[in-house]
């Protein structure tokens, strides 16, 4: 079993107020051993050197969509599924050199199954790539968020879409995605900004809708996902059930204080504010977006304030597919900019999303927890713009990214050859 030592500077657990440090890990296969001011280094243990940097829990973003390219929605819905997961996998590879060690995807837009198979190959050692937990289809009320008919004429009936208008209909969409290996169930019981013919500010499913499917759900053991908006719909997700709250957009004082009692997760999703006010500044937000988002633009952001100030379980997730991913590490500034303070920020990506998810053996450093780690130059603490600049990231056990050594090793092949030329 291969064994590592990491030198750490400074140490952020997950849980803590403050970073300690310098600490040392040591790591056996894929979990951690021991963490100490000085641990046992067996024979031949690997030892690499973090004495400059912080380290932390491997970030987990728990809404992403790895098979979705909003700039390109309707024509991409048309490639095959195979298509979809492949360049999911190069997308999800991507981010987990930013330092995103888990993620929880939450839809696609496709008929069969492309991120569960993504997932089972990641599982099974086939490829390499973040450690995966997958809704399949995003469940809808036909006319709500999901229902994406409208992207073709009604002459062609392409199965985009996975909707339900009555129990019946509904509780069988749900046991499907048990059936086919999905995780989570992912619905929508309000509109969104960037679908036709629905509103955010509206209600999509009846409320015996809705307990329908999570008391399906829940006969199945499987969590609830909520994408909503309006107030109203956030606490009727909240009254059945849900697990997780996403984006919660328009959430209200009383709402709050619901998910407070419940225990409820809210994912913000505060990136996504910052590119689609971006866009609408440039004029390039699409258009079935712009009413709804000038509307509303305000009210969101009060929204998330709100959030910020509360005692909710917040949980760290971008959306990404719905913009680059390129840019989700950015959700940490935008959750300190509407008011977390880092530390809280920082847990959300580590220890609560890990909460969220149902996982108590990755999210935190600690003996016995999985080696999801990932290291930065810098204080997220006193400044959380560092962690956009992780360099090193590992997860279960195994180092996918280390540039500092790279550039050393790089550096010592090029003063090698320069001592062969001499001779």
């Amino acid at each position: 079993m291969s064994a590592t030592v990491l030198v750490c500077g400074r140490v952020f657990d997950g849980t803590s107020e403050n970073l300690t440090g310098p600490k040392e890990i040591s790591i056996e296969g894929n979990r951690i051993t021991s963490i100490a001011r000085s641990v046992h280094r067996s024979r031949g243990a690997q030892v690499i050197d973090l004495s400059d940097r912080t380290v932390m829990p491997g970030f987990i973003d728990t809404h992403v969509h790895l098979t979705m390219d909003a700039a390109n929605l309707v024509q991409q819905t048309l490639e095959s599924s195979a298509s979809k997961a492949l360049k999911g996998l190069s997308l999800a590879r991507e981010y987990m050199s930013y330092g995103f060690t888990t993620l929880r995807d939450l839809g696609t837009v496709d008929p069969e199954w492309p991120t569960v198979d993504l997932r089972n190959a990641i599982n099974a050692g086939f490829v390499e790539g973040p450690r995966l937990f997958v809704a399949a289809h995003i469940l809808s009320a036909s006319s709500g968020h999901g229902d994406l008919r409208s992207f073709y004429n009604p002459r062609w009936n392409i199965a985009v879409s996975a909707i339900a208008d009555d129990t019946g209909s509904i509780k069988a969409l749900a046991r499907r995605e048990h059936t086919f290996g999905s995780d989570w169930i992912k619905t929508t019981n309000t509109g969104g900004y960037f679908s036709a013919g629905d509103d955010p500010a509206r209600v999509t499913w009846f409320d015996d809708e809705m307990e329908t499917l999570i008391s399906t759900a829940r006969q199945l053991s499987m969590p609830v996902s909520v994408h909503t908006g309006a107030a109203e719909g956030c606490k009727q997700a909240i009254r059945f059930g849900a697990r997780s709250l996403e984006h919660a957009y328009l959430i209200d004082s009383e709402g709050v204080q619901l998910a407070e009692r419940a225990g409820s997760y809210v994912v913000p999703t505060m990136q996504m504010t910052q590119e689609d006010l971006q866009q609408l500044q440039v004029g390039t937000l699409p258009c079935q977006a712009v009413w709804k988002f000038q509307r509303d633009n305000k009210k969101i952001l009060a929204s998330q304030r709100l959030l910020a100030k509360s005692q909710v379980k917040i949980a760290y997730g971008t959306d990404c597919g719905m913009f680059p991913f390129s840019h989700g590490v950015l959700e940490f500034q935008a959750m300190v900019r509407a008011g977390l303070s880092p530390v809280r920020a920082l847990k959300a990506a580590t220890s609560v999303a890990a909460e969220l998810l149902g996982h108590d053996d990755f999210g935190v450093l600690a003996p016995g927890k999985l080696a999801d780690i990932v290291a930065m130059p810098g204080d997220p603490i006193a400044d959380i713009r560092a962690t956009a600049n992780v360099d090193f990231v590992m997860k279960d056990g195994i180092v996918y990214r280390d540039s500092r050594w790279r550039r050393e090793a790089a550096a010592r092949v090029t003063d090698e050859g320069k001592g062969s030329s001499d001779l």
